[in-house]
């Protein structure tokens, strides 16, 4: 009786802490993290009023207009790399779970958060075979430490083009347009129509001049440099394939001689693993251009069966299983291990929604896992995110009681314009801001950071850029799961 008591009492205990958690808190706040790394002239619904316009002379020395976006991280530079792939994930997240997403009242937020990127993702495809792939100077800017509003660093335009190319951002940038398309299509025709121009323009260029685009960019390889630019073009033609239902697109997969294999992670640099999905996606799909256009069988399955593996390893049912904690969090990489936590986790929630609505599960080596077991392993991972860890932290900033304080992050960690107009100087602010023991002025609301150690440690200081650094492609996949 006393350990049927106990566990019954456990039961309730992990049930309770379950309905504890605030997933439509969560959502709300992982949203609003994108305004904080709004680059340009704000708008004048801006909820985050610490921020303000920054950067307006983007793309001068170019003669181009490059001023908008996104800021990557916790410094004031443009990646473009990393920038696509967020518009894509959001895009994927609105897609894959608009109607909850409405339901949760967060529709028009996500839709505003994609509009900022994709708005500057046109105007940085200037022309058909040119691109805008950074704006400002890793460099330099990491040997300042100054808010964006009155940064005094080179805003720098880098760009790829016929002669310097760069398959694997214009390819990335490609499948960003194509899934915004399909988001915008039913609310702004015309919008969503420009973007699928530039996307299949985009593709051709990828397609048309093929190289890495690091060796183009050589400033933008110090930070996000990219391992190849197969899976790019892979990712844009399944994107073009599923918002445009032209059989060429999905006739380049068919012709590629790479599924990807078994892929030990999903990410800004990887995309195989989800390119595997779409496909495996479509394949589960009984209705829609895709399904008749994507047979079961032959390498369209390979697709299908690696994407599975790739599942079976993450929630510990696979041949080679994602490493995890003792605390229970999935582990990838030392630096900025959540970016891929996030991902995993929507990879199987997404998949957990077409396995329910086709009423299947999936054969892993370590046993049959349907939809249910998906969507706990997500959760957990969720949860583990929003404060359930040995830790008791959340590593959400803003979200529960316990959550990290001295974020890296400029705009964060210095004081606001608004409140303190006086300049802060290249070298002032590592001076006056960067080295204070004190929690940053601002609240970085809704940014996930790079998270603990593989021992569930988690050291809250600002010169702990590993764990304690949010990035924009952290937050996009968590949309769509929080949701």
């Amino acid at each position: 009786l006393c350990i049927l008591l106990f566990i019954v009492g456990y039961e309730l205990v992990e049930i309770e802490k379950a309905v504890a958690v605030d997933y439509g808190e969560a959502l709300t706040k992982s949203l609003l993290f994108y305004e904080a790394q709004r680059s340009g002239k704000l708008p004048l619904n801006q909820r985050l009023g610490w921020r303000s316009d920054s950067a307006l002379r983007d793309g001068a020395d170019a003669g181009v207009d490059l001023v908008g976006g996104y800021y990557d991280a916790g410094d004031n530079v443009k990646f473009g790399f990393p920038m696509a792939f967020t518009v894509t994930m959001l895009s994927w997240s609105a897609l894959e779970f608009r109607r909850r997403l409405e339901a949760g009242k967060e529709l028009d937020n996500a839709l505003a958060a994609i509009k900022w990127g994709t708005d500057y993702l046109v105007k940085a495809h200037a022309e058909p075979e040119v691109l805008y792939g950074q704006v400002g100077d890793g460099g330099s800017d990491h040997s300042c430490w100054q808010r964006p509003e009155d940064m005094t660093t080179p805003r720098t335009a880098y760009r790829i083009d016929a002669q310097h190319p760069g398959s694997d951002l214009a390819g990335e940038t490609s499948a960003a347009l194509a899934a915004a398309s399909i988001v915008y299509s039913a609310r702004d025709p015309v919008y969503s129509a420009e973007l699928l121009r530039h996307a299949r323009e985009l593709f051709e260029f990828a397609t048309a001049h093929t190289g890495l685009y690091q060796n183009s960019i050589p400033s933008a390889g110090q930070f996000y440099s990219s391992s190849g630019y197969e899976d790019e073009l892979l990712w844009a033609a399944a994107w073009l394939g599923r918002a445009t239902g032209d059989q060429r697109y999905w006739n380049f997969i068919a012709g590629n001689g790479n599924t990807g294999g078994t892929r030990t992670m999903f990410s800004w640099d990887d995309k195989f693993v989800g390119v595997q999905l779409l496909i495996a996606k479509a394949i589960k799909c009984t209705q829609g251009v895709a399904a008749g256009r994507i047979p079961a069988n032959g390498r369209w399955s390979e697709f299908k069966n690696n994407a599975e593996q790739f599942i079976c390893n993450c929630i510990q049912k696979g041949n080679g299983n994602v490493k995890k904690t003792s605390g229970g969090l999935l582990w990838f990489d030392q630096w900025n291990n959540l970016q891929y936590v996030t991902t995993a986790s929507f990879v199987l929630a997404a998949y957990a929604k077409s396995l329910r609505a086709s009423g299947s599960s999936i054969r892993c080596p370590g046993g049959v896992a349907g939809p249910e077991e998906l969507v706990a392993a997500a959760r957990a991972q969720v949860d583990y995110v929003l404060g359930s860890n040995p830790m008791r932290m959340s590593y959400m900033v803003g979200f529960g009681a316990n959550y990290p304080g001295r974020v890296h992050h400029r705009g964060a960690s210095i004081v606001s314009i608004k409140q303190n107009p006086a300049p802060v100087t290249c070298s002032g602010g590592f001076d006056q801001w960067f080295r204070r023991s004190e929690d940053n002025p601002n609240v970085l609301t809704g940014a996930i950071v790079g998270g603990p150690d593989l021992a569930d440690q988690y050291s809250d200081a600002r010169d702990n850029y590993q764990q304690a650094e949010p990035a924009t492609a952290n937050n996009a996949p968590l949309v769509g799961v929080l949701a």
